[in-house]
């Protein structure tokens, strides 16, 4: 018959068996669900103060938030890609008109000065030799064409990749606002740890989280902010537009807010203006990429407790070690450690440091206590006068 003790083990044993099989499960959405969890901590208060003015329904606040979110996320990428398709077509409608009333040599005149030599080469060899280059890119099409499907295919699963990601986790962050406080509940009864412990290192995730993304708006708003001052020094046509795409691109760690003014500047560089090209492509790499190195932990560190410099290795070493996701899973990885032994040492710390312990024993060494040493002064006391009073006699 097996002992209570061997049950134990086998049931520790399967525990940990279906933590690696959930874990197994859901590893293929692990960032969908992992943002769902940081969005639904970052969202609690807004999803309670929804939930109060919508009497209850928890379900319908919920829905409000994500469709928010799904607003937030959907406006910058159409207002920019509507933008890139009117300038794209306003750019092919002058081109056109300029080739039906002045002919290919009539373009020569927009070029700046400084190209228009390479220009008017690259015109005359097109126009003396347009048949075999024609056929030069046939050819060449034909034969990349297998790569070009290849490419233009992983660019398509790639895109539809993100889009599962996005979809599952905004699924996961619906049933999360709607029964987050029931799962935190579940997951503190089940725990190992003593009670309020574990609410206790979910707590502080929160409040970590929630400080990483605030931080993560207001330096993209602070690089906006920047970047439109130097697109009003050098001149960029709708500067407006371009900061706000810098706010949009400073939000994704791959691209940050830099490459736009990169981007601008090369815009003024092929119109004809390389000081000012020169101007916004340093200032872009000097005022607006370094504004991430540096307002970001000022900014993170007022919501942790953590020195700024711990808040900033957090975050490059989160983003070398586990990418984008890394700006999230470096800072909570610390606040985790820190935590751990936060409450380890006022728990299970030293005896006389924990609260309710009683108190420590006297110690047993032949150091005089102070009765000890006051029965002693008097005793020397009372030696002295007895040898003055002998000696007198």
């Amino acid at each position: 018959m097996a002992t209570e003790q061997g049950a134990r083990r086998v049931f520790i044993g399967l525990i940990l068996l279906s933590i690696a099989l959930v874990g197994l499960i859901a590893r293929p959405f692990f960032e969908a669900f992992f943002l769902a969890a940081v969005l639904a901590g970052a969202f609690n208060s807004l999803q309670n103060w929804l939930t109060r003015h919508f009497r209850g329904r928890r379900g319908l606040a919920a829905g409000v938030i994500v469709v928010g979110i799904i607003v937030a996320l959907l406006s910058p990428i159409a207002a920019l890609t509507a933008f890139i398709v009117s300038e794209v077509i306003k750019g092919v409608n002058f081109i056109t008109g300029v080739i039906n009333q002045r002919g290919l040599e009539g373009l020569l005149t927009y070029v700046p000065e400084s190209l228009r030599g390479t220009a008017t080469r690259m015109l005359d060899r097109f126009q003396t030799e347009s048949a075999s280059v024609w056929q030069t890119v046939q050819d060449h099409v034909s034969a990349q064409g297998a790569a070009a499907a290849q490419t233009v295919g992983g660019v398509v699963m790639a895109t539809g990749s993100v889009a599962l990601q996005v979809t599952m986790m905004l699924i996961a962050l619906y049933f999360l606002l709607v029964d987050g406080e029931k799962l935190v509940a579940w997951v503190e009864s089940v725990s190992p740890l003593r009670r309020g412990q574990t609410t206790e290192l979910l707590t502080e995730f929160r409040r970590v989280t929630r400080s990483v993304l605030t931080s993560t708006l207001a330096t993209a708003g602070v690089q906006a902010l920047a970047a439109l001052v130097g697109y009003l020094i050098a001149r960029v046509p709708v500067p407006v537009f371009f900061a706000a795409v810098t706010f949009f691109f400073a939000l994704i760690p791959a691209i940050g807010g830099a490459a736009v003014c990169i981007v601008a500047a090369l815009l003024l560089l092929a119109t004809g203006h390389p000081a000012m090209a020169i101007f916004l492509a340093a200032w872009g790499v000097v005022v607006v990429g370094l504004s991430d190195n540096v307002v970001k932990p000022l900014l993170a560190k007022r919501g942790m407790n953590m020195h700024g410099a711990l808040v900033f290795f957090s975050l490059l070493g989160g983003l070398a070690a586990f990418g984008a996701i890394g700006l999230l899973l470096g800072p909570l990885i610390l606040a985790f450690f820190l935590a751990v032994v936060r409450i380890y040492e006022r728990d299970y710390g030293r005896p006389n440091e924990r609260p309710g312990a009683p108190p420590t024993p006297p110690s047993t060494n032949n150091a005089p206590t102070l009765a000890e040493g006051e029965e002693w002064e008097a005793s020397e006391a009372h030696f002295h006068h007895v040898s003055e009073d002998t000696r007198s006699h």
